[in-house]
């Protein structure tokens, strides 16, 4: 063993989340993002297939929110290189409770609109302010801990990522059930508000700013370049991407709900929450248990089985086994997840973070969007189980392809990148 690997293994063993009060604010942030975005999420899937009853509808409300994401996220990324990045992840969030705020006015009748555009239109500004939650999240991240402190440090941030995963569908099903769409959306707007606090009162040096700015496009084009150069980084976003594309089918629940399992809202919470559910139990063990050895061939091991869950997902009929299915292929996305996230930290410049951190959510972030208006318009082709059960058996396939075109991330071990 090198002197390096003891002394970041040793470094890692001492790391305490609870002890770094910085650390823990930014948590604060990350979760009330987190339970005010999916609660959102779950209330409006609800609302909008209540009103049309249509699986097209609900892969819809996902291209609303990408395409402003596509358009806004590399601006977001050159934004919070540059920035005072405390200040602007107050702002996203207050702009964030926005989203809720127009969706009550909807609901109680305040503004009155015919159809459902106005329900898209608040989700597309949602897509434009998330494009700026994560890079901002991660930028933080490297100044809050010290990089010796990355490994450790992403599974404790998986833990709370995915636990507003948990959280925050099992709120909103419940909330939706006991006191309807306007209490949800808000309290889904004060969930914003507090993480606008919580990210503006972490107490952290701002970076000197730079004598020049480089021309915007030049420095989104630099962040490009690092990316496409970088065939583990690269990989592990493509992968994922493709994965949730055809693999994830989490916008379909309220159809799976009402027309193959007759159940309620409540069990929408219940399916939405179970995935994540398994994520947080694998994230809280990968932080105990960080995966630095042959770790690109556990992620790919792991994206291939996530698909094969979605696929026996389908053919389920019942509630509580389909949960379970869910809640497995959490613990596998729980792996990919923090994977994911420690690579892209452990391998980004500081100065970079920004920009690399909204190339990636283009790739994984959007990917939930654009995958649910895949699995929509293939619902609405050839069925809703067929087509949840084909997207699985092509995460599979990806996963194949991934494995054969990237033989660094098949044998990437990450004691290499510390």
């Amino acid at each position: 063993m090198t002197e390096t690997t003891e002394s970041a293994e040793t470094s890692a063993a001492r790391f305490n989340p609870f002890e770094n009060p910085q650390f823990l604010q930014l948590m604060v942030y990350r979760i009330f993002t987190m339970l005010s975005y999916q609660t959102v999420a779950v209330a409006v899937g609800w609302q909008i297939y209540s009103i049309t009853r249509n699986p097209t509808a609900l892969g819809t409300i996902g291209l609303a929110e990408v395409i402003p994401y596509f358009l806004v996220a590399p601006f977001a990324g050159y934004l919070v290189d540059h920035l005072k990045r405390r200040v602007l992840g107050m702002f996203s969030c207050l702009v964030l409770a926005l989203t809720p705020l127009l969706l009550l006015l909807v609901t109680t009748g305040k503004v009155h609109v015919e159809g459902t555009w106005f329900i898209y239109l608040a989700i597309a500004l949602s897509g434009c302010v998330r494009s700026f939650l994560g890079p901002i999240y991660n930028a933080l991240f490297a100044q809050v801990l010290p990089r010796s402190d990355f490994v450790r440090g992403a599974g404790f941030g998986a833990v709370i990522f995915q636990l507003g995963l948990v959280l925050g569908p099992a709120f909103a099903g419940l909330s939706i059930a006991k006191w309807g769409l306007s209490t949800t959306y808000s309290l889904a707007a004060v969930f914003a508000v507090a993480a606008a606090i919580a990210v503006r009162t972490i107490k952290v040096g701002e970076r000197p700013r730079p004598e020049s700015r480089p021309p915007i496009f030049a420095s989104i084009a630099e962040g490009g370049r690092f990316v496409l150069g970088n065939q583990i980084l690269l990989a592990a976003m493509a992968l994922d991407m493709f994965a949730v594309l055809f693999g994830g089918a989490i916008s379909m629940l309220p159809a799976f709900i009402k027309d193959v399992l007759n159940e309620g809202p409540e069990a929408l919470g219940i399916l939405r929450a179970a995935p994540a559910l398994g994520s947080v139990v694998m994230a809280l063990w990968l932080a105990r248990n960080p995966l630095e050895r042959n770790a690109g061939r556990i992620l790919l091991w792991a994206v291939a089985l996530f698909g094969l869950c979605w696929s026996a997902f389908a053919l389920s009929h019942w509630l509580w086994v389909s949960a379970a299915i869910l809640v497995v292929s959490g613990l596998l996305d729980g792996i990919s997840v923090v994977l994911r996230s420690t690579i892209m930290q452990l391998t980004t410049p500081d100065e970079m973070r920004g920009r690399v951190s909204s190339i990636n959510g283009i790739f994984i972030g959007s990917s939930n969007e654009l995958g649910a208006f895949y699995t929509g318009s293939m619902a609405g082709l050839m069925g809703l189980i067929p087509a949840v059960f084909v997207g699985g058996i092509l995460t599979v396939a990806v996963v194949l392809l991934t494995a054969w075109r990237a033989p660094k991330l098949r044998s990437l071990d990450l004691r290499s990148l510390q």
